[in-house]
């Protein structure tokens, strides 16, 4: 509602004359209907001063700040980062087997094996001899009648003590080669081989002949016994 300065003007002069009015009678002549009329009159000059101290006075401005709205966070969806694990489904291969015999016929090739006499009981005090191997004229080689060779073999001295050059061969059978050799001529240590050899005359008739010798320190044999087996073929 606005402020009107004529309603104003008007409220004044109507004070005024009721002012005039009551002043000219003493306080105790003031009759009934004077009193309600100035009642009145105070009334609605108080009622039209708040009216107007309203309409000009402004209304503050509400700085009282709304409390804020909780705000929810969202929920985290897990993530997961591992692939998920791989399913492995076993496979069974059989396999079926028939087996087949195999018939063995044995065969015997080459020259079969000679017993051995133990190396030991050979030994003539410290003194001993092992057969190695044929150098040449290996058993059932084939010779011509009355033919001259040298026949080697390859020993080992097992014994303990060295042979001295002096050492040679002795004759255990010879029926059937004329046989001849030379003495060692030289030491050997124990352990250490040496080559020994005889030269023979092979017989003059066709046939199979075996020899044998034995080696000594010049008065007692001693190791393994040396042979010699030829065919011999005109």
């Amino acid at each position: 509602m606005k402020f009107n300065p004529k309603s104003l003007t008007i409220l004044f002069l109507l004070i005024a004359i009721l002012s005039a009015c009551g002043g000219t009678q003493p306080e105790e002549q003031l009759t009934t209907d004077d009193a309600v009329l100035t009642l009145a009159v105070g009334t609605m000059v108080a009622g039209f001063f708040g009216t107007q101290t309203a309409m000009v006075t402004p209304t503050p401005p509400n700085t009282n700040t709304p409390p804020p709205t909780n705000t929810f966070l969202p929920t985290p969806t897990p993530y997961n980062t591992l692939p998920p694990p791989a399913t492995w489904t076993p496979t069974f291969i059989f396999y079926t087997f028939t087996p087949v015999p195999v018939l063995l016929t044995p065969s015997v090739t080459g020259t079969l094996p000679t017993a051995t006499v133990n190396a030991g009981s050979l030994a003539h005090g410290c003194n001993n001899l092992a057969f190695v191997r044929d150098v040449n004229y290996p058993p059932g080689t084939e010779v011509a009648p009355r033919e001259n060779f040298v026949k080697t073999w390859k020993v080992e001295n097992t014994g303990t003590c060295e042979w001295k050059g002096h050492y040679t061969l002795s004759i255990v059978k010879d029926d059937f080669f004329d046989s001849s050799w030379n003495p060692l001529g030289r030491v050997v240590q124990p352990g250490q081989w040496a080559e020994l050899s005889v030269i023979v005359d092979a017989p003059k008739t066709a046939g199979t002949y075996t020899s044998y010798w034995r080696f000594t320190d010049g008065a007692n044999a001693f190791g393994a016994t040396l042979g010699l087996t030829v065919v011999v073929k005109e």
